[in-house]
């Protein structure tokens, strides 16, 4: 193994400390905003893409970027022709997703997943076909999780999908009478343990 490639394997390693020490720091100021101590797993990230099905959509959004891990995974199976949205509400994470993500078809957007029809609008995009959420439906007051599903399910295209990742089962119960029923997976490998729900809106 070259030099080279011992110093740019050693600067990777530092960058994903580097942004897993980040994502811990600001759990502990924010606990309520962030759904893990940690981000995701890649097992987790590969079974999101499937689940939303990704690869054929030209139009995503993602709710909770964190610092990006599971943005570069949709990116990585993402159309050249797409776009994804990412709407952040902690402005470090949002610097640090600019910073570390060059990619044209990526929009960093600081705000809360309550206004996505309206930074839809901002962006001139059209309504998505994939909405895919990390944030932590367990700890907010149940009118904003409430107000947060009415908006992803207006602002999804027909037959789009929604696809939330969360430890607990409360974005369940909050999405029965909004989505109906989600079809439920659970990714193991992941610290923790990180339940899958998925919904379809009706054509």
């Amino acid at each position: 193994m070259s030099n080279g490639a011992s110093l740019g394997e050693a600067e990777d390693r530092r960058s994903a400390s580097d942004k897993a020490l980040a994502f811990f720091l600001r759990f502990l100021k924010a606990p309520k905003q962030i759904g893990s101590v940690i981000p995701s797993s890649c097992f987790l990230e590969r079974r999101l893409v499937r689940a939303a099905r990704v690869a054929q959509a030209r139009t995503v959004v993602e709710l909770g970027p964190g610092t990006g891990g599971t943005t570069q995974a949709i990116l990585n199976a993402l159309p050249h022709d797409a776009k994804l949205l990412a709407i952040e509400i902690d402005p470090r994470f949002v610097d640090i997703v600019k910073a570390d993500i060059a990619d044209p078809r990526l929009i960093a957007h600081e705000g809360s997943a309550e206004h996505i029809a309206a930074t839809l609008s901002r962006y001139s995009l059209p309504a998505p076909e994939v909405v895919v959420s990390g944030i932590p439906f367990s700890t907010m007051p149940r009118q904003v999780g409430e107000n947060i599903l009415r908006a992803v399910l207006r602002s999804l295209a027909p037959g789009g999908r929604f696809v939330a990742y969360q430890l607990r089962d409360r974005v369940a119960v909050l999405g029965r009478d909004i989505f109906g029923a989600a079809e439920i997976d659970i990714e193991l490998l992941n610290i923790p343990p990180m339940r899958v729900f998925c919904w379809r809106k009706p054509d």
